[in-house]
């Protein structure tokens, strides 16, 4: 992983929106798995997912970079430069996975 993005300086100490998809949520749809913007604490679907919310998230908003929203991954993204940044000093107000559901 790199840490040589531009976009650093735009990541914030944010609240994670909702334990799921924010959109998937609201329509009832299902994803693979979850992203969280490190700019205004949105949680959106991967785009392995079949709705691609985070990434649709990115070219509405702008803002530049996620970090996996999956337990046990400290993971970040930059979506203008593609790159892959360790995300594990990066500060969320609660929790930085969604719960895992047990079935």
């Amino acid at each position: 992983m790199t840490e040589s993005c531009s976009h650093l300086d735009e990541i914030r100490e944010v609240t994670p929106a909702a334990d799921g998809c924010v959109d998937c949520l609201k329509t009832g749809d299902s994803w693979v798995h979850l992203r969280l913007c490190m700019t205004c604490g949105y949680v959106g679907c991967c785009d392995d997912s079949p709705n691609q919310h985070a990434t649709k998230h990115f070219h509405v908003t702008g803002h530049p970079i996620i970090r996996s929203f999956e337990p046990g991954e400290d993971w970040g993204w930059c979506f203008p430069e593609q790159l892959s940044l360790d995300a594990t000093s990066w500060r969320v107000q609660g929790p930085v996975a969604h719960r895992v559901h047990s079935s």
